[in-house]
């Protein structure tokens, strides 16, 4: 009865107003040489976008946004923080306004799958200054590719300013948002970023047959001495994503206290590679799987001449067309490094193996429903007995989304404003205890320190007796 009240209404107006939201109303005359019954399926259509489908319609999408909402403010908390409670460790956090402040999920993104799809899709890179290239040669003959920004004189950081290593994950590398982003934010802090990209990665010359494994630090020991001879007057740092942090970390390890690196930070490290190589085989996570597969097969085949008439138990045609990560370490990287198995390559190549030996001052940062670097994978006994560690979690994040830092999936990561804060605020207490020689421009006070400035956690949570800060005495 209301459509056809509705219809009869239109039919005796010569203008008709259709039955749409304020925002898309137009006004629509008929044709004066048509008649009455040829303007009837018009009238009809117009009728119908004012039934109650298309008010139903608008109602599923309002409770599904404001329910989306709701779950995004439900599980948003504070990141939790384990470390021990050191003069060092306190003095260094309280000046980290991210990691003392709520981290807010993002509406539709409280899923670990969704975040880490949509953040590789949709997060684009800043626009930086075009990115000067060293290639370094290897003692073996292999190549890496150090990336850093051309930047004109007056934009460029003091000579002496604190120089940070970036090391992406699996075929990563300068190119990603993600790098660019850390690269931009780095110099905003006064930070000198370059980023090392392992043989091959980012159009990366391989002139050898060897790639790059979880296990080898002898590429990043190189490079470490390459840019102190670059910038001798510098102070090191490092950050590392994925399996570049699982490098990283073995490589603090091994150098004990005679790493020439000062602080560094590790995210989303998968710590354990039996554990995140079984995930690997559940459900959904096979997709990750398959598409890293993917990269490390492009890199072969690009370059599989090299491993023309090559002896030993290379598994060439598998690497070729392999469709796991695992296909391909079996096929090459094991076989490249020396390890009887597959196996026995990623038990020996995790670097939560490392973590007791770490002598200077590391930040893990991990999500705790990242998909690929598993949580159950994260060392948390080992952590804790190390005085010189701290663990970062967060409810949210995925795998190298982190879309909470304030851009959502299209800007740049949490984590980028944390480095920044988190690695100044550790350069000033080093400064300070005279742990470091000083230097013509020190790192600033907290408030020039980058990174969203939100709520501070409260006092007592800040100084180890909250609820989600863990002390180990």
């Amino acid at each position: 009865m209301l459509n056809a009240g509705l219809q009869r209404k239109h039919l005796q107006s010569r203008h008709y107003l259709t039955q749409t939201p304020a925002g898309l109303r137009r006004s629509v005359r008929p044709s004066r040489r048509h008649s009455k019954s040829s303007r009837q399926p018009c009238t009809a259509a117009m009728t119908l976008l004012g039934s109650p489908v298309v008010v139903g319609t608008g109602a599923v999408v309002l409770t599904a946004v404001a329910a989306a909402i709701y779950d995004a403010k439900r599980c948003s908390r504070l990141p939790k923080v384990k470390m021990q409670l050191n003069e060092f460790n306190r003095t260094v956090m309280s000046r980290c306004p991210n990691i003392n402040s709520l981290y807010r999920m993002v509406p539709f993104l409280t899923n670990g799958h969704v975040e880490t799809i949509l953040c590789s899709r949709l997060r684009k890179g800043p626009v930086l200054d075009p990115y000067k290239r060293r290639i370094m040669a290897m003692p073996d003959g292999g190549s890496v590719a150090l990336d850093f920004e051309d930047l004109p004189l007056a934009q460029d950081l003091p000579k002496d300013a604190p120089v940070i290593i970036l090391l992406p994950g699996l075929t990563g590398g300068s190119h990603d948002s993600y790098v660019k982003h850390m690269v931009l934010s780095c110099r905003q802090n006064g930070l000198r970023a370059i980023v090392f990209n392992s043989r091959g990665t980012s159009d990366g010359p391989v002139t050898s047959p060897q790639f790059y494994s979880a296990s080898y630090t002898g590429d990043m020991r190189a490079v470490v001495k390459e840019v102190q001879s670059m910038y001798p007057d510098s102070v090191l740092l490092a950050a590392g994503w994925s399996l570049g942090a699982n490098i990283m970390v073995r490589y603090l390890g091994e150098q004990g206290k005679e790493s020439p690196i000062a602080a560094a930070i590790s995210m989303c490290n998968p710590f354990d590679l039996v554990t995140c190589d079984e995930n690997f085989k559940k459900g959904f996570n096979r997709v990750y799987d398959s598409n890293l597969a993917k990269g490390l097969k492009r890199i072969y085949k690009s370059h599989e001449h090299l491993f023309e008439g090559i002896q030993g138990e290379y598994q060439l045609d598998l690497a070729a067309n392999c469709r796991t990560i695992r296909d391909f370490d079996d096929a090459i990287t094991r076989v490249s490094f020396g390890w009887p198995s597959v196996d026995a390559y990623y038990a020996g190549s995790s670097s939560a193996l490392s973590i007791p030996k770490v002598a200077v001052p590391l930040l893990c940062v991990q999500a705790e429903d990242d998909p690929i670097a598993v949580e159950p994978a994260i060392p948390y006994r080992a952590l804790a007995e190390n005085p010189n560690c701290i663990l970062v979690t967060t409810p949210g994040g995925g795998h190298l989304g982190w879309a909470a830092g304030g851009g959502g999936p299209f800007g740049g990561p949490w984590t980028d404003g944390v480095t920044t804060e988190w690695l100044n605020s550790v350069l000033l207490e080093l400064y300070r205890q005279g742990r470091l020689p000083t230097r013509s421009a020190q790192p600033g006070a907290p408030a020039r320190l980058g990174g969203r400035q939100g709520a501070s956690r409260p006092e007592e949570e800040s100084n180890g007796t909250g609820r989600t800060l863990t002390a180990v005495q």
